[in-house]
């Protein structure tokens, strides 16, 4: 079954219909599987199976033990990063009910709870379904969330709604998850406009928007080992024939994708092994789909009924939306990781606000949309603190600390390097939004960032020493996008003294990074290169 709202979707009655809105089979049917998933979390924690063992067969219900092995990460899929009130209320309820301690923003729009007992991911997985929450395949070989520009469907210039095909698209993957068998994960998104904050053009299967209402069709890109662009294999594609493309990649993944090799088993290896041909083969495998079932959806928008009530904000976090007198209000935690609390605070503002709802961004920022001026001004006392400028809003991935794989401690990181921020005092804008992944694996999009770093060693006094692979230059946009260039590994404790040394030659010059970096390239290569090697 696809949902999809046709028509205009009216927030007068969304609030109501909340706990309904992303189910994509009936609780019952996902229940069942989750036996299983307590089965081998038990035989887990009993010591009967290894940690290797368990991440195999406990990421296919979106949980993962976290480093040494007595804890666990269970992360809660919002397809589009929409979070409705009855999801924010159940992430309340649940933060109080079993003392959650940890909470991360992710920068595939998910959330993601932490230090969680045997005992709670069990039990959170399974109440979870009953606000239209499926963890399934939010690990391992599986469609994961599907994304879409966080403030579709609000946002002024966009070219036009995409959040309902990202829906109806991450219904159809669900579907999915019992009845093939990829090589491994598949990550599908949804853009809105150029400012391509989902990575469209770049992930395995990616639907720009036009101005024409169609879409632009990428495969087969990705960020992490061996990132590469996406191929565009189509252009002005209707907007109602999005699963027909969905299913093509599925096709080809399943077709041409690697089940031997998990290194060489993500989409993007498929343009090394099927070169100038890449195209012609995923149309190949659209006609094919396009003739074995019937999946064209229905015109659907997302329609605001509530207007303003003339009350008026300004702050930089209070964002216009095209809905005359209706603001989002923009929120980003240090990191990702907000005060548990903070949900809770929320939802009682929240709950008797017409209309809002909370969007997930890709770079770990929240918003809260449909605020009235004096909603807004109640958002923004709520969610005061960090991120009042570009530096502060910077993104980390979990982290080494939690993550099994992880090198080096992002969220570590960053907070010395917001602590150091505090004395640089340097103007908005003189120091970048920067990227931090732990490992090469990219969860925190260091290889887009315009400055990233990510995990690694370095030697040093004769000895392995904790650092960080320094990149630059990368961008996101729709027409300019690269990755950064790698430019060497920097040692952990001399990156905040690498910034702000950038950072004082920057405000020098009165410029922002943006400006400097366009005519000084060689420069920041100089600067890197008394820290790298």
């Amino acid at each position: 079954m696809i949902l999809l709202k046709t028509g205009k979707l009216n927030t007068a009655n969304s609030d109501k219909d909340s706990v309904q809105e992303n189910k994509y089979m009936k609780a019952s049917d996902w229940k069942k599987d989750y036996e299983e998933f307590e089965k081998v979390t038990r035989q887990f924690y009993e010591g009967e199976i290894s940690v290797p063992q368990y991440k195999g067969l406990s990421g296919a219900f979106g949980s993962y033990a976290q480093r040494g092995g007595r804890s666990h990460m269970l992360r809660l899929r919002f397809p589009g990063g929409c979070v409705n009130k009855a999801q924010l209320k159940f992430i309340a309820d649940s933060i109080e009910k079993y003392k959650i301690d940890k909470v991360h923003f992710t920068t595939c729009q998910t959330v993601q709870l932490h230090n969680l007992s045997a005992d709670a991911v069990c039990e959170l997985a399974v109440s979870a379904l009953d606000y239209g929450i499926v963890t399934r395949g939010g690990g391992g070989d599986f469609p994961r969330n599907v994304m879409a520009s966080p403030l579709s469907g609000v946002e002024q210039g966009e070219y036009f709604d995409v959040m309902p095909y990202a829906k109806a698209v991450s219904s159809y993957l669900m579907e999915l998850i019992k009845t093939v068998k990829l090589p491994r994960k598949l990550k599908v998104c949804f853009s809105n406009s150029p400012k391509n904050e989902t990575h469209a053009t770049f992930r395995d299967l990616g639907f720009m928007a036009g101005k024409d209402g169609t879409f632009d069709v990428y495969s087969a890109g990705g960020l992490g080992n061996h990132p590469k662009m996406g191929v565009l294999v189509a252009e002005g594609a209707k907007a109602g024939q999005v699963l027909y493309y969905v299913k093509a990649m599925v096709k080809m993944f399943v077709a041409y994708g690697n089940f031997e090799n998990r290194a060489k088993a993500r989409t993007r290896y498929m343009q090394d092994v099927l070169g100038e041909k890449y195209r012609d083969c995923f149309l190949e495998k659209l006609e094919e789909a396009l003739e074995e079932e019937a999946l064209t959806l229905p015109d659907a928008a997302y329609f605001v009924t509530k207007g303003g009530d003339g009350s008026t904000t300004e702050h930089v976090r209070a964002i216009p939306q095209k809905q005359e007198g209706l603001y989002a209000v923009s929120w980003h935690p240090a990191g990702g990781c907000p005060a548990p609390e903070k949900f809770g605070e929320l939802y009682r503002a929240m709950k008797d606000m017409e209309g809002t709802e909370l969007r997930i961004a890709p770079d770990e920022t929240v918003y809260v949309i449909n605020c009235t001026g004096k909603e807004a001004k109640r958002i923004l006392d709520i969610t005061s603190g960090r991120a009042e400028n570009v530096f502060e809003a910077s993104v980390a991935c979990i982290g080494a600390s939690i993550c099994q794989i992880g090198l080096r401690d992002s969220q570590k990181l960053l907070k010395e390097l917001l602590e150091a921020s505090k004395e640089w005092k340097f103007k908005d804008g003189v120091l970048p939004q920067i990227h931090i992944s732990g490992c090469p694996s990219s969860c925190g999009t260091h290889q887009i960032g315009r400055i990233g770093f990510r995990g690694g060693v370095k030697r040093a006094d004769g000895k392995p020493q904790p650092a960080f692979i320094l990149t630059v230059n990368g961008n996101e946009e729709e027409g300019k996008e690269r990755f950064g260039e790698q430019i060497g590994a920097i040692l952990e404790t001399d990156i905040p003294v690498f910034l702000r040394e950038l950072g004082e030659e920057i405000e020098e010059a009165g410029l922002t990074f943006e400006e400097w970096y366009e005519g000084h390239e060689e420069r920041f290569r100089e600067i890197a290169g008394a820290y790298v090697s």
